[in-house]
């Protein structure tokens, strides 16, 4: 059994001690021992944190992470919970597309100011309506405010 300390790990994963200690804290991984006062991991660990990667950069929580690990560490992916991220990325690819879009309009309307461009003011409209329905339900973010024009 191959095994690698804090130090190489940090080294070859990019990710930095601090990390590493945190997603051990989390159960994300686990070290196997220490080497005086360093820890040391399983070289499969690497693989772990390629895994986290990728579910962090597809916007999984490190909650959600945790549930593709088996309890021996190996990857234990539901597939629907896949198809459910992709769905909600299609959902925010949408959204950013609309606001894009409208910014573009925004960028070239000939209208001497924004506030006489319908299409403008029909966009600060939607902004305003999605501002108002995240707060009425409490919500820290406004992703309603990413509406298309209507």
């Amino acid at each position: 059994m191959s095994t690698l300390d804090i130090t190489e790990v940090a080294r070859r994963s990019g990710v930095p001690a601090s990390t590493l200690r945190f997603y051990e804290k989390k159960g994300l991984i686990a070290s196997i021992g220490r080497r005086g006062l360093r820890r040391l991991f399983e070289a499969n660990v690497l693989e772990q944190l390629g895994l986290i990667a990728l579910g962090r950069a597809s916007g999984f929580s490190l909650n959600e992470i945790a549930l593709m690990f088996a309890p021996d560490g190996r990857p234990h992916i539901d597939r629907q919970m896949l198809a459910a991220k992709a769905e909600e990325l299609d959902r925010t690819i949408r959204e950013l597309s609309a606001m894009r879009n409208n910014l573009r309009h925004a960028a070239v309307c000939p209208a001497p100011s924004h506030m006489e461009c319908p299409t403008f003011r029909r966009f600060l409209r939607a902004a305003a309506s999605g501002a108002n329905e995240a707060r009425k339900k409490g919500l820290r973010s406004y992703r309603g405010t990413r509406r298309a024009i209507p």
